[in-house]
């Protein structure tokens, strides 16, 4: 099989099709995966991409080959893999590239229940088995049973939130020609379940992996440019914006301004908290202070964690935690199988919006208090010693903390802090600087920097 490091992330498995992925890979992945979880039964799901059908076919030909049956869920968004893995209680695929360009594809992989599987937790070990080859499986081949999961799916998230009895609401959804147009008409329109007072106001929902309209990342500002448009244009309550495998959800106030995550994680967890008080809320170290501030104010614990899903959902099977959000707009539940889902998170902010008289940005002003920076990527040769020299220019003033819970994190006793990553796949530095006010974010910001590139 060759080296598949180059495919294997930290979290999945990503390549271009046919250059580093193809059927041959999926169909070896396939039968590693089975190998590594101890399968007997795996569901397997697909998004929109050209390529996808073919590599999840593969994928299944491994499987079982080993034995295991397949539940062949068809079209999905990944969280309705998440919700396929919980509700049926076996390991999942998914293939999709999610926000990246056509030429891509890949495969996120769970254990039964929606647990993550990551570097340390199994995928090494799947590359392992696929790259040395797996052992042939002298049992009998399992068997391939088609099932669809959105009726179901839709089911699960409505139980979850009640948006049968808000305000009547104009929502504008930009489906990026990505999975979001398949899983938004089951969930919020009336599709499957009946109407609810949703007024939905369709951007791109026509499934096309090649992606004709513009690429299906919604983190990039230029992608949500159509979308801020059409709600001034609509006179529209909320825009959201899905990627292309709709598990994360982007959120736009009426006035076409982009609500940050951090807005939504603080604004979901006074929803959560008030169905369990006392609960703990998780956030990633680079959210917004007025998350864990939020919480706190809410009788919540807020409990801080690495970026990345596997070690947000590790924290919150330790804590217990009834939901987490990262600034990167995914959205994790506990009453999800701890999976992130950027509908249900949408879900809750149409809830909020439709019991209340006020517009989404007089909602979402109490939770946006600080001045942000967003990421802001710098290449460097030397990473380490780049953060070096910013712990060293920063951390000796009175009333200074220093952490390295992820990187380099430096809070500043003006309420004013920064955290510097290293990036684990190329020679780049992460800055995320926020501050009380916008010209004491814009100093610290090009101060770190000038450290930083210097």
């Amino acid at each position: 099989m060759g080296d598949l490091g180059q495919i294997f992330k930290a979290y999945d498995v990503r390549g271009v099709v046919p250059d580093t992925m193809d059927a041959g890979v999926a169909r070896a992945i396939g039968a590693g995966f089975v190998r590594v979880v101890g399968a007997r039964s795996v569901v397997v799901a697909h998004d929109m991409r050209p390529s996808s059908p073919e590599l999840a076919a593969a994928f299944t030909e491994g499987a079982t080959g080993q034995g295991a049956d397949v539940i062949a869920a068809g079209l999905g968004s990944t969280d309705l893999l998440y919700y396929a893995s919980g509700h049926l209680g076996v390991p999942g695929a998914m293939f999709t590239a999610s926000h990246n360009p056509a030429q891509y594809n890949g495969i996120k992989m769970c254990r039964e229940g929606a647990a993550p599987i990551s570097g340390e937790t199994g995928l090494g070990e799947i590359r392992r088995l696929a790259e040395e080859g797996v052992p042939e499986y002298g049992g009998p081949k399992g068997t391939v049973t088609e099932r669809d999961m959105l009726s179901g799916y839709a089911s699960h998230l409505r139980s979850l939130v009640d948006l049968s009895n808000v305000r009547p609401l104009t929502v504008v959804v930009d489906a990026g020609n990505g999975m979001g147009g398949y899983t938004v008409p089951a969930v919020l329109g009336g599709r499957l379940l009946g109407p609810l007072p949703l007024r939905i106001v369709p951007m791109f929902f026509e499934l096309d992996g090649t992606f004709p309209n513009h690429p299906a990342n919604p983190l990039d500002p230029a992608n949500i440019e159509d979308l801020q448009a059409k709600v001034v244009e609509t006179n529209a309550d909320i825009g959201l914006a899905f990627d292309g495998d709709a598990d994360r959800c982007f959120v736009v106030d009426e006035r076409g301004k982009p609500v940050p995550p951090s807005s939504i994680t603080a604004m979901v967890a006074v929803q959560e908290l008030a169905k369990e008080p006392g609960a703990t809320i998780i956030h990633n170290l680079i959210t917004s202070a007025a998350v864990p501030e939020v919480v706190r104010e809410n009788g919540g614990v807020p409990a801080r964690t690495r970026v990345g899903h596997s070690f947000i959902k590790a924290t919150m099977a330790e804590t217990g935690a009834i939901f987490g959000g990262e600034h990167s707009a995914h959205y994790y539940f506990r009453d999800f199988w701890r999976a992130d889902t950027g509908m249900l998170a949408a879900m809750h902010v149409l809830r909020v919006l439709g019991h209340d008289s006020r517009s989404l940005s007089e909602i979402t002003a109490e939770y946006s208090r600080y001045s942000a920076s967003g990421e802001i990527n710098s290449e460097v040769s030397d990473q380490e010693g780049r953060m070096a020299a910013a712990e060293a220019a920063y951390s000796d003033g009175p009333g200074v903390s220093v952490d390295h819970l992820d990187g380099l994190t430096v809070a500043l006793p003006d309420g004013s802090w920064f955290n510097l990553r290293a990036s684990n796949t190329e020679p780049l530095l992460r800055l995320n600087v926020e501050a009380p006010d916008d010209r004491t974010m814009a100093k610290l910001r090009d101060d770190v920097l000038a450290v930083v590139r210097s």
